[in-house]
């Protein structure tokens, strides 16, 4: 099996200090918690950034000061978030691709999101990829709901370039696709030949999810925006105690856990843009 690739989405929009204290929100926290992650094990950090009040916010300033805090600690892979926080506007959730980053996420649909809606209407997924690709930004498909799969093969046929296509699957969200048995399978077997995958497991779906993928030779995703417990009553310290246990699983299921530069070579991405083929 390859290698196995760890993203750690150490901030997100929802969250805050009250409900996690250890999180991560100004450009030295961000600094610190990179180096952190990267010792323990990751090789993408996904992106959400946070006003000087710790409010969510799409601002390309803020986003700037937290991408270079993150380079300046660690050699991890920085992957913009463009879905932001549930109503950014269109315009927001776009200014950010400017800053060139080398990945970024991807929504390819709508979605119930508890008693929200995640709205990404397919002229702007269209817009949304068309951006990243004309900065050398590598998308990573994000996957909701199983027909997005099917969303995001339109918009590469109908725009693509030939790049690497990686994609994420996202189970336990309330309203969207569950942590049920067989589901992870079903989605593989839809993905593009070729194509690379991880999964999410939101809060109680975090371990079957990353015991299915680890097993079916996927990667994993990690960190406070997914899950805030180690175990039940016991808060993670930081970001980097998930990625170890996600570390300490892969070895017991015998896959080696990736670099920076192998998840690089992986995904077909080069510092600075995607490395087409």
């Amino acid at each position: 099996m390859l290698p196995l690739i760890i993203t750690v989405a150490a901030v997100g929009a929802e969250l805050d200090r009250e409900q996690q204290p250890n999180l991560p929100i100004s450009p030295e926290d961000l600094a610190r918690d990179a180096a952190e992650c990267a010792d323990a094990g990751a090789s993408i950090y996904h992106l959400h950034v946070r006003d000087d009040r710790g409010r969510p916010t799409m601002d390309v300033e803020a986003f700037s000061r937290a991408q270079e805090a993150i380079s300046s600690s660690s050699d991890l892979i920085v992957q913009f978030t463009t879905g932001g926080a549930l109503g950014d506007p269109e315009e927001a959730r776009i200014a950010p691709l400017q800053l060139k980053p080398e990945m970024a996420t991807l929504t390819t649909g709508s979605v119930n999101f508890g008693s929200d809606v995640f709205l990404n209407p397919m002229p702007l997924v269209e817009r949304l990829y068309r951006e990243m690709r004309s900065v050398g930004t590598l998308p990573e498909y994000e996957i909701f709901e199983a027909g997005m799969i099917a969303n995001a093969q339109r918009v590469y046929a109908e725009h693509g370039d030939g790049h690497h296509q990686h994609f994420d699957l996202v189970l336990g969200v309330p309203g969207a696709l569950p942590a049920a048995p067989g589901v992870i399978p079903f989605l593989v077997s839809q993905l593009p030949a070729g194509a690379t995958w991880s999964a999410t497991g939101i809060g109680k779906a975090h371990l079957p999810v990353t015991h299915d993928a680890l097993a079916a030779g996927g990667h994993v995703r990690t960190g406070f925006e997914d899950v805030r417990y180690l175990e039940p009553g016991r808060l993670a310290t930081s970001n980097a105690e998930l990625i170890r246990r996600v570390g300490t699983l892969a070895s017991e299921a015998g896959r080696e856990v990736a670099t920076c530069t192998q998840t690089r070579e992986m995904l077909q991405i080069e510092p600075g843009g995607t490395l087409l083929v």
